[in-house]
């Protein structure tokens, strides 16, 4: 049964070839002043970068960067990227890049203006804001995290060995996003691919929770196989317009806060997964793909029909003859298979964890206790040992 709940989302989408052009529609909304904030340049090499900057100044915008945001945006990078926010008297902070840029963005959005440490106020203590927050704009060039549509920023601690994501409200959303999914094409196929985990991983997130007959349940297994028939096509042609639309489209749906309505969320295989990008600096969604199994198998047992519901409407096993764990369990090798075929990395070994790093990263591991097993220190402890 569902419970009571509201739903609001702010953020204005421009999607296909030609959604650059709604830049032409948004920027005359703001101050002349504008943060273009970037990575590590791809997009002056694609030629992404000089677009943008020709609308900026078609639209009378006086221009400031922020470049070098890396893939997980560090403590210290925010610091830098306040001090250059105020330096400009940001108007707008335009985000150009992937799911970290935007992440990134965002928090500087809600940091120029606050008096109190960002750090501790946001991602220890997750307060909201009580100061002005500059606007954020987002041109997407990565899929996969879904920032592009909602309030969520990850930020690193690297001194602290934190890896910590904020879930800010409705204020905090970008007021806009374009999102052209050629902008994708040259991206990494290491990169695509942990995307697309990425996407799956918040749609099981949700998915994986609550023992009620929810509508969020239903769209997230039409998600789930969108995700994955068009993960097949992209793997083998990059270049697919309609099978990277889909996975773009499916990114901003998998985290815009629709699919989590009248649902408690788990969020622990992003817990481990963040403890273990804390530790190792890995590429998020490979480090959620890491921990997934050994998690998923773990819990499995407390949470065996919903296992087996999506064994057979997402993977379609063949019910027949069967028990409900056995659908499940097999749901799970059918997964785990379609995981090394495209690519994922499948151990945290691979990404760089040692055996001397688990003390510190069970320690860095966040407890939730919307899923289907509240899990205690000893439980992260033998997960992650899997996970190796």
């Amino acid at each position: 049964m569902l419970g009571n709940f509201t739903y609001c989302n702010p953020t204005k989408l421009y999607f296909g070839k030609d959604a650059l052009d709604g830049l032409n529609e948004e920027l005359p909304k703001y101050g002349k002043n504008v943060l273009l904030v970037y990575g590590g340049g791809s997009i002056k090499k694609n030629g992404i970068y000089d677009k943008v900057v020709a609308i900026l100044k078609a639209n009378g915008k006086e221009i400031f960067e922020d470049a070098g945001v890396m893939p997980n945006p560090t403590v210290d990078k925010l610091n830098e990227g306040i001090e250059r926010a105020r330096a400009a008297k940001a108007d707008l902070i335009l985000a150009v890049g992937g799911g970290s840029v935007c992440d990134y963005a965002k928090a500087v959005s809600v940091s120029v203006n606050c008096n109190d440490d960002p750090w501790d106020k946001y991602f220890i203590r997750f307060e909201e804001p009580t100061c002005y927050i500059i606007p954020v704009g987002c041109v997407l060039t990565m899929v996969g995290t879904g920032s592009e549509m909602n309030g969520g920023s990850v930020i690193t601690n690297h001194g602290q060995k934190l890896k910590i994501g904020h879930v800010f409200g409705e204020e905090v959303f970008p007021k806009f996003s374009v999102l052209n999914p050629e902008f994708t094409f040259t991206l990494p196929k290491y990169q695509m691919v942990s995307g697309i985990y990425d996407i799956m991983s918040h749609i099981l997130e949700q998915y994986f929770s609550g023992t009620d007959d929810s509508t969020s349940d239903y769209i997230s297994e039409g998600l789930l196989r969108s995700l994955i028939h068009s993960a097949n096509i992209a793997v083998e042609n990059p270049r697919d317009y309609e099978a990277r639309s889909n996975i773009m489209w499916t990114a901003t749906w998998a985290l815009n806060t629709l699919v989590a309505k009248g649902k408690t969320t788990d969020w622990m295989v992003h817990m481990l997964g963040q403890s273990v990008g804390a530790h190792t600096d890995a590429t998020h969604g490979m480090t959620l793909a890491a921990v997934s199994m050994p998690y998923y198998r773990y819990i499995l047992p407390y949470g065996t029909a919903k296992f087996a519901r999506f064994a057979v409407n997402v993977w379609g096993v063949n019910p027949e003859g069967k028990t409900q764990s056995q659908i499940a369990y097999e749901g799970l090798e059918v997964m785990e298979a379609w995981m090394k075929k495209i690519g994922l990395v499948m151990n945290i070994t691979e990404l760089g964890a040692t055996e001397d790093m688990l003390d510190g990263m069970v320690k860095s591991t966040r407890i939730m206790d919307g899923g289907y097993k509240i899990l205690s220190e000893a439980d992260v402890r033998d997960i992650l040992k899997a996970s190796y």
